[in-house]
């Protein structure tokens, strides 16, 4: 899959191509619904799929200080697209003079000039340009002069999630937020990942016999509530069983909120200074204050079995494997 940063990447010699626009932060279930009848297009044709999305999020340029937490990096959403059968994504740098283009001329710029666009796929509530004034209408009008056509899918999708809300980034960030990685699952279509470099800290697991990964997470992760949770460490192509701590580790008085991965029955790892990904399974229980150390130690002990219980009876392990950023 070719992987584009700004219109001055994509090939001069591109030709015609089927296209959808959006944020597509997660690539979550009702994403790949949209995604997947542009891949349907695309093959029908016989042109490539393209995926056009924006860094940062529209929201932070906007109105700084508004970014939302992130339920994916670029990269990691494009090997989700690649999944579904993707040909090239196209990341936009989002500026505040990129904001301002007339939803006419940000057609011409976009879908017309670079991409030569035949169909245009999006759901009913799409909108661009300036203060997002354009409309599927408006798309769908310009199409008449330019030759492409527009494709409306309906990205409704629901389940048990959120008590069976319509399925939407915010729905997973919501659910991310109060520690429900069954609903996220749900929502995303695969476990919550978490991605970032493993840093030192107290190193006070390792004392303890069960050193951990500190994962020092990519700015605006969507971070799950603090508590104990299953899941795997991902270091390249590999999953590995883990319980994993989210917060500030009350038993020792911690202050630092911090992300923190033991690999179940790994020995001897040094994954200092490398890019992982944790993947959320399955909430354990609060993170908690004990008594003393052997009654902590105790409830490690059976957080670990228990994890690595929920782990092997997973259906299946999280995909794609390598986290790239």
């Amino acid at each position: 899959m070719q992987r584009w940063r700004g219109l001055a990447d994509i090939p001069e010699d591109w030709g015609r191509s089927v296209v959808t626009i959006g944020s597509y932060d997660g690539v979550h279930r009702g994403h790949q619904v949209i995604i997947g009848e542009a891949v349907a297009r695309a093959r029908e044709l016989g042109v490539p799929a393209v995926v056009v999305t924006f860094d940062p999020h529209p929201r932070e340029v906007i109105k700084p200080g508004s970014h939302p937490p992130m339920l994916a990096p670029h990269d990691r959403r494009a090997d989700l697209m690649a999944e579904l059968g993707v040909d090239a994504v196209l990341v936009l740098p989002f500026t505040t003079e990129f904001s301002k283009l007339p939803p006419a001329e940000f057609v011409v710029k976009v879908l017309v000039d670079r991409l030569h666009a035949r169909t245009v796929v999006e759901g009913p509530n799409f909108r661009f340009g300036h203060r997002a004034a354009g409309d599927v209408a408006l798309l769908t009008e310009l199409g008449e002069s330019y030759d492409y056509d527009v494709m409306l899918v309906d990205l409704f999708v629901q389940g048990e999630a959120g008590g069976g809300v319509p399925f939407s980034s915010s729905l997973a960030r919501r659910l991310i937020g109060e520690g429900d990685m069954t609903g996220t699952t749900e929502v995303l279509g695969r476990p919550h990942r978490v991605e970032g470099t493993v840093v030192r800290g107290a190193q006070r697991g390792r004392e303890l016999g069960y050193p951990t990964a500190n994962v020092e997470t990519l700015p605006f992760t969507a971070v799950p509530a603090d508590g104990v949770y299953a899941g795997w460490l991902v270091v390249g192509d590999e999953a590995m069983p883990a319980a994993i701590s989210v917060g500030t580790n009350p038993q020792f008085h911690g202050v630092d909120r911090t992300v923190e991965a033991y690999a179940i029955d790994r020995v001897g790892l040094d994954l200092y200074g490398q890019h992982v990904g944790v993947d959320f399974l399955a909430y354990l229980r609060p993170q908690e204050t004990y008594p003393s150390l052997d009654a902590f130690l105790a409830q490690m002990a059976k957080d670990v079995d228990k994890a690595r219980a929920l782990v092997a009876d997973a259906t299946a392990p999280p995909a794609p494997g390598r986290p790239t950023t």
